[in-house]
């Protein structure tokens, strides 16, 4: 699928065809598959569905007609096929990017959480302190009213 990515799709009298496809030339088995068929040797795969059953009967010249045709859909689904691979490519690449930012902001929040709660343990030790402080403060001042009675 890396390859299918790299390949750079052309448009050549509206035919989709591909570029770069380690030496795969289409020209060439187009003009060999037409050499055969002008010397009259059909291919050696008379059993596949390529050509139908009465495509055998067809001339040479309506066969290579029927297998450009069907070439050209099969490029144009190739075409299809490259350019949806592209866009999915694309789409992991904005959710890849998406969660990055998400763990991101994910750590940044748990940072935050971890300050606030040492700052929430270190007033509630203030508060115990303070509430200390005002037991003995209270009593100071019981004790106060009753020397002043």
């Amino acid at each position: 699928s890396s390859k299918m990515r790299n390949m750079e799709v052309q448009s050549a009298d509206g035919v989709a065809v591909l570029e770069d496809c380690i030496g795969f030339s289409l020209t060439k088995t187009i003009s060999k598959v037409e050499e055969k068929l002008k010397k009259g040797v059909l291919p050696d795969c008379q059993d596949d569905d390529i050509i139908p059953r009465v495509g055998n009967e067809m001339g040479a010249e309506a066969q290579i007609r029927f297998l450009k045709a069907k070439l050209r859909v099969i490029q144009e689904d190739l075409a299809n096929i490259v350019f949806e691979c592209r866009k999915k490519d694309d789409e992991n690449q904005n959710l890849e990017t998406r969660l990055k930012d998400t763990e991101e902001e994910n750590s940044r929040l748990q940072r935050t959480i971890s300050l606030q709660q040492s700052q929430t343990e270190k007033y509630k030790m203030l508060s115990q302190e303070a509430n200390k402080k005002t037991e003995v403060l209270q009593q100071e001042v019981t004790a106060l009213e009753k020397v002043l009675q």
